[in-house]
């Protein structure tokens, strides 16, 4: 899907149409955003229709990163929002507010030309360990190669979250390829016959997905609770939510129209 693949660094979404002028224009407040890469897709649909619904009552100007950098830059007061894809540490700055507006699904990714089909929890950790270093000894694999292993930067919400639900206290081998985003994972993966990664449920396309657990990684899956590799979305905040951005968040989490959007490739808030 080319808009969730999309790598969009920055977005301003401003309908001037429906503004009266000028001094009206200026009068609209902004919002603006940082953070996970996972989350921006989501976050940008849900502004482009928020702004259409509210008749151009607000702008939103999004940067990606990470989820920690989002979380550093609310905190600090650079943004407005900080879009987590993970979910709040002790380590994290205080006087900040973790609010849920969906869930996602994290997907095990291989090139088409692998077709791993199903991987269980043992699999995954000597894998992504370094423990397994050779397609010839993984079940399943048609390739029989080194394994090439694409992970996420530190930085990372998925990474957060895949080494929290996938490995447990198993560290990722130290010869993984970090990449900045999913979509950059996305790519590495399909131009790699030898690859294998995770990446969120939007940025699958052109990759075969391995089961977990011998779970399908689905949406019908995730929303049902069958599937284990299923993290939340946050937005992040200076203290409660206030203003323009507590009424974003009440009609992301209670609108039928965004409830329609993230149930696309997401699992919408309840």
């Amino acid at each position: 899907m080319t808009r969730a693949k999309s790598s969009v660094l920055w977005f301003l979404v401003a309908l001037a149409a429906l503004v009266a002028g000028p001094a009206a224009a200026s009068a609209k407040p902004t919002i603006t955003l940082s953070g996970s890469t996972s989350v921006a897709p989501l976050a940008t649909l849900l502004a482009q229709k928020y702004v259409k619904s509210c008749k151009g009552c607000v702008k939103f100007k999004l940067l990606q990163g990470g989820s920690d950098v989002g979380i550093a830059d609310v905190s600090r007061g650079r943004v407005t929002v900080g879009m987590s894809s993970r979910d709040p540490k002790s380590s994290d700055p205080g006087g900040i507010v973790f609010n849920r507006i969906a869930k996602d699904a994290i997907c095990l990714v291989t090139n088409p030309s692998n077709g791993v089909s199903s991987l269980d929890q043992n699999a995954v950790q000597s894998i992504f360990g370094g423990s397994v270093r050779s397609w010839s000894q993984v079940p399943g694999a048609k390739q029989s190669g080194t394994i090439d292993l694409f992970v996420r930067t530190p930085a990372s919400g998925t990474q957060d979250a895949f080494q929290k639900i996938f490995l447990g206290s198993t560290k990722v081998f130290s010869g993984a390829s970090q990449k900045a985003s999913n979509g950059l994972v996305q790519q590495a993966v399909q131009r790699d016959k030898a690859g294998i990664g995770y990446v969120s449920l939007a940025f699958t396309k052109g990759l075969t997905k391995a089961a977990y657990k011998g779970v399908p990684c689905t949406l019908r899956n995730a929303k049902s609770g069958q599937y284990g590799g299923v993290r939340s979305f946050y937005f992040v905040t200076r203290g409660a939510p206030t203003g323009a951005v507590k009424k974003w968040i009440g009609w992301i989490r209670n609108n039928k129209a965004a409830l329609r959007i993230a149930a696309k490739e997401w699992v919408p808030f309840k």
